[in-house]
């Protein structure tokens, strides 16, 4: 099976003993506050998105009506729904940002990676994604790669983050 179509339907045990830990950390009866982290778990078991069928297991392994995690997966941007590059490049283009030049830093990338925002580079390898604030507006323009900020950002240094990915 090509790996953009992989579609993984359950969660692993690994995923599952790191459910259970942050499920620990609430009161008993409260497993579905550990939605979120589980969600990147199963996402991250999954090579970056999440399937529906993701989604379901999330669901009943947190004992949880399957919409309510349907819902916290689709409105939080660190969720995808389709396969993503090997690398995803998350900018800022909010009011801090915007006002320090992330217009250029985007297009800068654009141009660069020749693709668009949303889009994924023919080898898989980058997908460019706007985001909203990542709450480093003291240093804007920034990004987000994987769990990494990059901050004060100018074509210069998008050039050596870009080569630091190949």
């Amino acid at each position: 099976m090509a790996e953009e179509n992989l579609k993984i339907a359950s969660l692993n045990d690994k995923v599952k003993a790191e459910i259970d830990t942050w499920v620990a950390k609430y009161p008993e009866g409260k497993q579905s506050s550990a939605v979120m982290f589980a969600l990147k778990l199963a996402q991250d078991q999954n090579g970056g998105w999440l399937t529906t069928e993701l989604m379901d297991a999330v669901a009943d392994y947190l004992s949880m009506d399957k919409i309510a995690v349907y819902e916290v997966a689709s409105f939080y941007s660190m969720y995808e729904h389709k396969p993503v590059g090997k690398h995803k490049i998350c900018v800022c283009t909010n009011i801090s940002c915007m006002v320090c030049g992330s217009a250029k830093i985007v297009k800068h990338l654009e141009e660069k990676l020749s693709i668009k925002m949303g889009e994924t580079t023919e080898d898989k390898n980058i997908t460019l994604k706007e985001v909203e604030c990542l709450g480093a507006c003291v240093n804007a323009p920034m990004l987000q790669i994987g769990e990494n900020y990059y901050e004060n950002l100018t074509p210069e240094k998008i050039d050596e983050i870009l080569d630091g990915l190949k």
